[in-house]
């Protein structure tokens, strides 16, 4: 059976969009360290329209980090399908990776979001807060759903009650994270 084609957010404002997101929730990624924390991204709106991207996670104390770039697939139609460019490893960037970055909702104020991919494989639930109602993360679930994704692969992210500052976090400047997290641990 062929899925259907997935909706995506249609005019998405951009500069409303930007800021910082806390992951709620995500598909389990080779990316990021099993045992990650406080997870979330940063978006910035570049000079150029592009959009600077600082994705962060805490693991063992200190801060894992990448940072990359996004732009719209198609810079002529209204619909919010973005790649997003990162180099690795982050210690030493010099492999770009680029994967897809479709915003599927967005609620009117921009305070939470689903984001996909077309292959379903990436799945990500965002929140400008670290804590979502779960009236509106079921809600989330059930777009997921309605777009084909498997939501019993979702795992919820741990975010503590206070985040830390990344200014504050000691780095994991060797990229012990990412290695791990290639690895499978």
């Amino acid at each position: 059976m062929a899925k259907k084609a997935m909706e995506v957010v249609k005019c998405l404002d951009v500069e409303r969009y930007m800021g910082r997101w806390y992951e709620i929730a995500s598909f389990p990624s080779r990316f990021q360290p099993k045992s990650g924390a406080d997870t979330r991204a940063t978006y910035t709106l570049n000079p150029d329209g592009t959009v600077h991207v600082l994705n962060e996670t805490f693991s063992d104390g200190k801060r894992g980090f990448i940072e990359g770039s996004a732009y719209k697939v198609d810079p002529n139609s209204d619909e919010a399908k973005l790649k997003v460019k990162f180099y690795v490893p982050p210690f030493l960037p010099i492999i770009p990776v680029t994967g897809d970055y479709w915003v599927l909702h967005i609620d009117d104020d921009y305070q939470y979001a689903l984001v996909g991919q077309p292959t379903r494989k990436y799945l990500w639930i965002l929140s400008r807060q670290p804590r979502l109602d779960e009236e509106i993360y079921n809600q989330l679930l059930e777009k997921a759903k309605e777009e084909g994704y498997d939501v019993s692969k979702l795992q919820k992210t741990a975010q503590s009650e206070t985040p830390p500052e990344s200014e504050s976090a000691p780095k994991d400047t060797k990229g012990v994270w990412w290695i791990k997290s290639i690895l499978g641990k």
